[in-house]
């Protein structure tokens, strides 16, 4: 028979078996949660889909300069994504060299901020259908005739974003990389002599000319090679991924996706 305290100790035993069961359980839960990609429930409970974007990369995203509001390619496609799944779409702001990291971290839900599909990148996240199409393109200043090619850039300086896939291309030339935090800078170094050149797709170079027509630099190659951009989010979300695709040929079926390409570009790069 079992007395006084030997009774309490065995009621705090039968306690403390049952509640380290229950938070096992809670925890296998939560991840069985996000291994079946119930991010997309979560999202949709909230009413809020929140998107890693620069803020500083016009003409995708930047600042109106009026309203200070944001604005821009990706912008208004985050925007017309989120409404098809029904929900607000909420910007975190971040330094591109910072803005995967943020993912990592679950500070957004999906980066839509032309992040270039790569296969290095698709080990380790995964990503919607592209909605951007591009060429890149070898930006010099016009006074430079040393450089008319890729295989110029050998030895050269050129000012890139240090993560982004063009400075990785500058750097397949043989160019050394200018570190900067936007294409804006990457053209201030150009025209003060401070890099050579800078890569970057040609429709940010044409928007680019249309803002600044008297900027005194120019296209001097293009790749062959067509690079294609598309919304970025944490593996083992597939509900999300499926909803983000299926979005996506929705608003480009209905031409949603072609109309917001023609207001920024005045050509559709949605498609290739």
């Amino acid at each position: 028979m079992i007395k006084g305290k030997g009774i309490l100790i065995l009621i705090l035993a039968i306690v403390m078996t049952f509640g380290l069961l229950g938070c096992a359980s809670s925890s296998n839960n939560e991840k069985s949660a996000e291994a079946t990609g119930n991010l997309l429930e979560e999202i949709q409970a909230k009413g809020v889909l929140t998107v890693g974007i620069e803020g500083t990369y016009p003409p995708y995203t930047y600042h109106d300069e009026s309203s200070n509001d944001l604005a821009g390619y990706d912008v208004e496609i985050a925007k017309a994504i989120a409404e098809k799944l029904g929900v607000e779409v909420e910007f975190v702001e971040t330094k591109w060299d910072s803005i995967i990291a943020g993912l990592d971290a679950e500070r957004f839900d999906a980066i839509i901020n032309q992040v270039g599909i790569t296969p290095e990148r698709q080990e380790k996240y995964d990503f919607s259908q592209p909605y951007t199409f591009s060429k890149g393109s070898l930006i010099v200043a016009e006074e430079n005739n040393t450089i008319t090619s890729f295989e110029d850039l050998a030895g050269k300086k050129s000012a890139q974003t240090v993560t982004s896939n063009w400075a990785a291309t500058a750097e397949s030339y043989g160019a050394t990389i200018e570190g900067t935090d936007g294409f804006s800078q990457s053209i201030e170094l150009v025209l003060a002599g401070r890099a050579d050149s800078t890569l970057n797709d040609s429709v940010t170079f044409y928007d680019f000319k249309k803002a600044k027509p008297d900027a005194k630099v120019k296209i001097v190659a293009t790749s062959d090679e067509v690079s294609v951009s598309g919304v970025m989010i944490r593996k083992d979300n597939e509900a999300l991924l499926a909803a983000i695709d299926t979005a996506l040929d929705e608003l480009r079926a209905e031409g949603k996706l072609k109309e917001i390409s023609e207001k920024y570009f005045g050509v559709d790069v949605s498609a290739e």
